[in-house]
């Protein structure tokens, strides 16, 4: 029977326990994308909190792929030693670090991007802020080796493993997605042409990594669209991942125009709305040999323990509960099994814009109020 904290390996790296820090923007990166030391501290204190297996924010491969303020990238050389403080910041607490590749295709803005933001076709949907420019071949091949040279860069650096973003509405999730891709080419269509784009960029990863450093994917079990990727599809992409011999597949669900079925859903308040996409994460594990991994308003032991005993999922994914609770996977190791204290407000997402760094702002509030009692 699998356990929470037991050790595991995933392609030769050891990690701690079955816990992972699902990606999150933190908007704690320069302006052109250099990791500051406030985000090294940031994981360190994740690590130190014995999350067992870390995954960064989405890095955005190449400049005309980023989206929010504050966004890291991996698309320069000139990062190098910021990057390995990072990695480093990690590795002294004794934890493991993932960076997540992404392009944001479509889903930013020409202000943001440098130019018309690329995507799979020029259609208007609610989840493109703005048009969008239809990808040539070139710039297919462009976008694909980015992925292959962040990824590259990455291992440089010292993270443990790298993760491709194909979820969440962005590029890869747009060729998928038949609502977003309306090609006529080898990219399009039949769902198997709609998988092209992500098994090239699979394969450049996997080349420039090689075969003994864990690459695993994001991916969306639903797109929780009309006319969007559904789980059918989503099941058929993580097949041919794991023919492919991806090492992981986290499965989430959701873009920024699926409604209240989007990938960070407000009122998780009690066990029965916690774990909302596993279900979809049931199916793929069905269909694959590889690792799953399940991320989607865990809070408490209960629904965490039953995903692992009784639907066979290998990791669970939490995001925003360590914006509040870095410490909340220590705390649990440490017999205190209360759920954990966030709210799931997305409060933490404001400061992110406005001040630099998410943070907890119900926390930060409530520590205000402990301070001025005692004072």
């Amino acid at each position: 029977m699998k356990n929470l904290f037991e050790k595991t390996t995933i392609n030769g790296v050891t990690l701690n326990n079955r816990f992972v820090r699902s990606a999150t923007w933190e908007g704690m990166c320069e302006k052109d994308g250099r990791p500051t030391p406030k985000l090294a501290s940031c994981y360190r204190d994740l690590a130190a909190g014995c999350v067992g297996f870390i995954i960064t924010g989405y890095a955005f491969v190449r400049s005309d792929g980023k989206q929010l303020p504050g966004k890291m990238g991996i698309h320069a050389d000139n990062f190098a030693t910021d990057m390995r403080l990072l990695t480093q910041a990690v590795h002294s607490e004794g934890g493991k670090i993932c960076i997540q590749l992404v392009h944001a295709g479509g889903q930013t803005t020409a202000e943001t991007a440098g130019r018309r933001p690329l995507a799979p076709s020029a259609v208007k949907v609610d989840q493109f802020p703005e048009e969008s420019e239809a990808m040539t071949k070139e710039d297919i091949d462009e976008i694909i080796a980015a992925f292959g040279d962040g990824a590259r860069r990455a291992k440089e650096y010292g993270f443990d493993a790298v993760q491709i973003h194909a979820a969440h509405g962005y590029l890869i999730n747009q060729f998928l997605s038949p609502l977003t891709n309306r090609r006529t080419d080898s990219y399009g269509g039949p769902v198997d042409n709609r998988c092209r784009f992500l098994l090239e960029v699979y394969r450049r990863v996997r080349f420039e990594t090689g075969p003994d450093f864990p690459v695993l994917a994001k991916l969306n079990g639903s797109d929780n669209l009309e006319g969007g990727l559904d789980v059918c599809d989503a099941v058929f992409a993580a097949r041919l991942l794991d023919q492919e011999k991806i090492d992981a597949i986290e499965v989430s669900g959701g873009t920024s125009a699926s409604g209240e079925k989007n990938p960070v859903r407000i009122d998780i308040d009690r066990p029965d709305r916690e774990a909302y996409n596993l279900a979809l994460a049931r199916e793929i594990k069905k269909a694959v040999r590889c690792p799953i991994m399940v991320v989607g308003g865990f809070r408490s032991l209960e629904p965490i323990n039953k995903a692992l005993r009784e639907d066979g999922i290998d990791y669970i994914s939490l995001a925003r509960p360590f914006i509040r609770e870095p410490q909340l996977v220590k705390r649990w190791q440490e017999g205190d099994d209360s759920p954990a204290r966030c709210i799931s407000c997305n409060g933490c997402f404001r400061p992110g814009i406005k001040e630099g760094g998410i943070y907890c702002v119900v926390e930060k509030k409530e520590a205000r109020k402990r301070v001025s009692s005692t004072s």
